[in-house]
């Protein structure tokens, strides 16, 4: 550079500042833009930078028209690296919702919604592999899979608390267990290798090798050719993977994001959970019977106090069954079943003087009609023992009976009244 270019650009005059300060005064609302100019344009440059200057105020001043367009300058790329980051942070957002969205969730099941704990469930369980992990299989009996897998994995890890998940194929049951203190830290959470065991959404074929890594500590899930054992690996990275892969087999890296959750299960807390369910019904239905009685109760007094105490109709039933009643007495009063016993007596007395007996009497309304036998001998006799006189007001009336030859020796004697 030579001396002339370097006092020009020292006194402001320089081809890139005369640039800035031409396209400040002509467009003050847009940003300055800078171009690198050749050194055989600067007296060109002078020439204009003179223009501008001559065409602004006195007071108008190369330097402070500079710093304004390097301060507008300045401001626009911060409003430029902000929107950045705002861009930034949503699309971070973004895909942490799509990342939550396409990860499974988990529903509380029937015993959460009786215990009412369904409000205060976890579904966001997130994946954690415990420190000590065991695994195995034992025979399948149906009816008994959680007592017989929390016994197996209760000797195994040498105490009652653990934590177990199974699934039953092929007439074996396949599970991990591991014990329940490891979860102090990680409470809502599930082993992504309980995915690979039969009959789960990460399970291919016992072939395969299945292979889980987090934290630097890796596990591997594999069944021995031989033998169809179930062997768990577990222990460093930089051990487990150089070892598996000097396996001749298929790998499988469990992919915790998109494999289905499989739950851990504990006895203890299970029964506790049903224990609670089971107080929580019983209460419910106990207010609910005793909603129901209340109820009840309170229609009966409702009931009770809109009824009034017609008792008009009932006494008049019981007026006519009593007078009913009565008539029917004094009917029975005023039969002649007396008269008739007597006058049967009388023809029994009077016809077995004469030898003969009573075979007939009968009534009829009003009418009587009685008949006997008798010797034909005693007939007369008969007739005249059976006679009946009969008075109604000064009416005198008798009543004999009649004779028909019944035999040789006897005779009918046949009465009516």
């Amino acid at each position: 550079m030579t001396d002339m270019e370097e006092n020009e650009i020292q006194s402001g005059q320089g081809p890139g500042i005369e640039v800035q300060a031409a396209s400040s005064s002509m467009q003050p609302s847009s940003a300055p833009e800078l171009s690198a100019s050749k050194p055989s344009g600067m007296e060109q440059g002078s020439a204009t930078l003179n223009e501008a200057l001559s065409a602004q105020k006195p007071s108008t001043m190369t330097e402070p028209l500079g710093n304004a367009d390097n301060m507008g300058q300045s401001q626009k790329i911060e409003n430029v690296k902000s929107s950045q980051l705002d861009t930034q942070e949503k699309d971070n957002s973004l895909a942490q919702q799509a990342e939550t969205a396409q990860r499974p969730r988990v529903k509380p099941g029937l015993v959460d919604v009786i215990a009412g704990e369904s409000k205060g469930f976890n579904a966001n369980i997130q994946p954690y592999l415990p420190g000590e992990l065991i695994g195995g299989s034992i025979p399948h009996v149906f009816g008994t899979e959680d007592e017989a897998v929390w016994n197996a994995a209760a000797q195994a890890c040498g105490t009652e608390r653990v934590h177990y998940t199974y699934t039953v194929e092929g007439g074996r049951i396949w599970y991990l267990a591991c014990p329940s203190s490891l979860m102090a830290s990680n409470p809502d959470s599930w082993c992504p290798l309980a995915a690979a065991l039969p009959g789960n959404s990460e399970h291919w074929d016992k072939e395969t090798v299945y292979l889980y890594e987090q934290e630097g500590m890796a596990s591997a899930l594999r069944w021995d050719q031989e033998t169809g054992r179930m062997q768990v690996f577990l222990g460093a990275t930089r051990t487990i993977l150089p070892r598996m892969q000097s396996m001749d087999a298929n790998f499988v890296t469990v992919n915790s994001e998109t494999a289905s959750i499989v739950m851990w299960h504990n006895r203890m807390l299970h029964t506790e959970k049903l224990s609670r369910a089971l107080i929580r019904m019983l209460i419910f239905m106990g207010v609910g019977v005793n909603a129901i009685a209340a109820s009840i109760l309170f229609i009966s007094i409702i009931s009770i106090a809109f009824i009034h105490g017609d008792l008009n109709k009932i006494k008049d039933d019981t007026d006519q069954a009593a007078f009913k009643l009565m008539e029917n007495a004094a009917e029975v009063m005023q039969s002649d079943t007396i008269r008739h016993m007597a006058r049967i007596q009388h023809l029994l007395d009077n016809i077995s003087q004469s030898n003969g007996y009573l075979v007939r009497y009968e009534v009829s309304g009003k009418r009587t009609e009685w008949n006997a036998i008798v010797p034909t001998a005693l007939s007369d006799q008969a007739r005249t023992d059976t006679k009946y006189v009969d008075v109604v007001g000064s009416k005198v009336k008798k009543y004999v009976a009649k004779v028909t030859k019944e035999d040789e020796d006897n005779v009918r004697l046949v009465g009516k009244k």
